[in-house]
């Protein structure tokens, strides 16, 4: 395995709110996960960062010869516990009311890999060369389109596109889409919606097929993104599943 990521404030915000790991546990297997804050006095980074501190921590100390099964139950609980720790943050800090994160993740074993959501960061995977979304966008104009009040081009101009439904932090109870994916895949990748608001998949798949490292690959995408106008925070985390090479 060969991973990357890389995380930029893009060309309009002052400050970055995303947060990115990818992190390999002492039996081989990877987390990867990005949280996009957001939120009033960097309560948005406080959260992201909250979301992805605890996720790492957790995945090393507690993710051990897990069936798919218990995987699912601990993306589950892990998500829960986050979602707990930004309530109780903000509780205490009144500065930080209104704060909250998306979260998209992948958690990759030799028998299994499993995508957790909530909100509007991307989870893709590369699969016979082409590039396939796992993950479903937690947004008003997404859930129009899934009742066919709005087309999917109707969406993308739409004046609430970037308005969620479901987010860390915004309620009590949060629901995680767990998406149990075909393990026969050459490549993950996870966005925030900083790179897919400006960059749509074919594009991103153009960029993946092509020349270069994977270091150079993400930062093409993070240009392309930048170039078009950069207007959000843009964060891709980034794994190829090679049989040869080290670690990265």
């Amino acid at each position: 395995m060969k991973s990357f990521y890389l995380t930029d404030a893009g060309k309009i915000r002052d400050h970055n709110e995303d947060s990115v790991i990818i992190v390999k546990n002492d039996e081989g297997s990877y987390l990867m996960a990005i949280a996009d804050g957001m939120g009033g006095h960097s309560a948005g980074e406080i959260a992201s960062s909250i979301a992805i501190s605890h996720l790492g921590k957790h995945f090393k100390e507690s993710f051990r010869n897990m069936s798919k099964v218990d995987a699912v139950n601990w993306v589950r609980d892990t998500v829960d516990e986050v979602n707990t720790l930004i309530f109780q943050y903000e509780k205490s800090h009144p500065e930080s009311k209104g704060m909250g994160t998306t979260l998209v993740m992948a958690v990759l074993t030799k028998e299994y890999l499993l995508f957790g959501n909530v909100g509007d960061s991307s989870g893709f995977v590369m699969k016979d060369e082409k590039l396939h979304k796992v993950t479903y966008d937690h947004t008003l104009v997404n859930l129009l389109v899934s009742a066919g009040e709005l087309t999917k081009e109707e969406a993308s101009v739409h004046p609430k596109k970037n308005v969620l439904m479901k987010a860390l932090g915004a309620s009590l109870e949060v629901d995680v889409d767990i998406f149990d994916c075909d393990i026969d895949i050459s490549e993950i990748l996870l966005s925030s919606d900083g790179l897919t608001g400006m960059v749509d998949r074919e594009q991103i798949e153009k960029v993946l097929l092509g020349e270069g490292t994977m270091e150079e690959k993400v930062i093409k995408l993070i240009n392309k993104a930048n170039n078009r106008g950069g207007t959000d925070n843009i964060s891709v985390a980034y794994l190829v599943l090679t049989e040869e090479g080290e670690d990265k």
